[in-house]
């Protein structure tokens, strides 16, 4: 399976797009839609979208595993954004041209402050020694997630770094019906970008877990394949994402044999997202977590902790696992 490398790219859409003067569904204060035509993307069909393999979008938040202080360590997001004066000037900029090309920014001065630690996604494109902002007014970038920073905590739920491993959702090499969640080495994932999926991200589309007892996981890009894609027509898609159980997901990414990645968004085709059983909870899981010996005596609430209790269990999906202390 091909997976998505460690850059954070920006993916183009499977189908051009077309501004419609409405209230974006997706981008508060956004006051327009960017929506599919029935027209194929040349991008897409350059690189031969019709040979690629479909894998699903998966809604959570963006992770990446780099090396920090010489160990391999997980990365959250985090775009650079605009100060509030700069961001206003081009949001009017945007509502009055209908798009952001030709807006100047001073790079300088129109940004926030990050930490230090920060760094610019990969193919962040620099001039004169400063990042460019992206079409939306943001410079993607990275920070290391550690224990201390409460932003990111749910972010270090998935990661033990004493022991070096995270917690990953992943099919089952001989059953890719079956998907399991296991403890990988963090050496493994290096220079990989993944999901991290649960309770507390992105209002927990998939209904994962509790308040009490919290469930989130990382997913490798491109990891869940799609076993009977639909062609790439407008109408077609329209159908499968209303119709087929198959279809009850946030979108669509093509991995090109070329290495393009192209997607399509249920938000492109009109269609809202979250609804309300997803194909991720169709699929059974089974958990393969052993407590880890850095922390034997680790607390209740750790979740590599709390799966290791019920390491083994077979679950008829993963939005029915539950933890008993």
């Amino acid at each position: 399976m091909r997976r998505l490398c460690s850059v954070q790219q920006k993916i183009p859409c499977a189908f051009l797009t077309e501004v419609r003067d409405e209230p974006s569904r997706k981008r508060e204060c956004q006051q327009f839609q960017v929506v599919a035509t029935e027209n194929v993307n040349p991008v897409a069909l350059a690189s031969d979208i019709h040979s690629a393999v479909a894998t699903e979008k998966i809604d959570g938040t963006c992770c990446y595993v780099t090396t920090y202080r010489g160990e391999p360590y997980l990365w959250a997001r985090l775009d650079r954004k605009p100060t509030k004066q700069a961001d206003k000037r081009f949001k009017k900029y945007q509502y009055s041209q209908k798009t952001c090309k030709g807006f100047v920014w001073n790079v300088e001065e129109d940004f926030r402050d990050v930490p230090e630690s920060w760094i610019a996604a990969h193919r962040v494109q620099h001039e004169n020694g400063h990042p460019v902002p992206d079409e939306h007014g943001h410079i993607p970038g990275w920070v290391p997630v550690d224990h201390i920073n409460k932003q990111y905590c749910w972010h270090a739920s998935v990661v033990n770094y004493d022991a070096g491993v995270a917690l990953v959702l992943r099919t089952d090499e001989k059953d890719e019906g079956l998907l399991k969640i296991v403890s990988v080495p963090l050496a493994d994932l290096m220079e990989q970008t993944l999901e991290l999926i649960g309770t507390n991200v992105n209002g927990n589309p998939y209904g994962l877990g509790s308040k009490k007892y919290p469930v989130h996981v990382l997913v490798p890009h491109g990891i869940l394949q799609i076993q009977n894609p639909p062609q790439l027509e407008y109408h077609q898609l329209y159908s499968w994402f209303q119709e087929c159980s198959e279809g009850r997901l946030e979108g669509i990414v093509w991995h090109c044999n070329d290495g393009t990645l192209v997607k399509i968004h249920r938000h492109h085709l009109g269609l809202k997202w979250p609804v309300g059983d997803t194909f991720l909870n169709t699929r059974p899981v089974v958990v393969h977590v052993e407590k880890t010996e850095s922390d034997p005596e680790a607390s209740e609430k750790d979740l590599f902790n709390s799966f290791s209790h019920i390491n083994g269990q077979h679950f008829s999906c993963i939005q029915n696992i539950q933890f008993e202390h």
